[in-house]
């Protein structure tokens, strides 16, 4: 391969990264905890928009349970995110030549 046709390519790739970027900040993915008692939504850059909890979490007055529940929804969605983020970025690379031992 050509170092030409080489840089071509690492352009096409850097081009297809931003969109793939803008495409992650503009999608949106959820995670929950407590059976649904704690709604976390965040885009695909993990830029948390919105936490819903149950009204019913503020009558057991268990800050610990809130805090655990809050955190355990925060993770849920960016497990997503990671996850959608990292099959659209093995897409994308799908027919570049990497070198032995590099991965993504």
């Amino acid at each position: 391969m050509n170092i030409g046709k080489m840089m071509m390519q690492a352009k096409k790739m850097q081009e297809n990264m931003k969109t793939m970027q803008l495409e992650l900040a503009d999608m949106e993915v959820s995670g929950e905890a407590g059976g649904g008692m704690v709604h976390v939504t965040m885009s695909g850059d993990k830029a948390v928009h919105r936490v819903e909890i149950d009204p019913s979490l503020w009558a057991e007055q268990d800050k610990a349970l809130v805090e655990d529940l809050v955190a355990a929804a925060v993770n849920h969605a960016s497990q997503k995110a990671e996850a959608i983020a990292k099959e659209k970025q093995q897409s994308l690379m799908a027919g570049m030549p990497l070198p032995p031992g590099f991965s993504l």
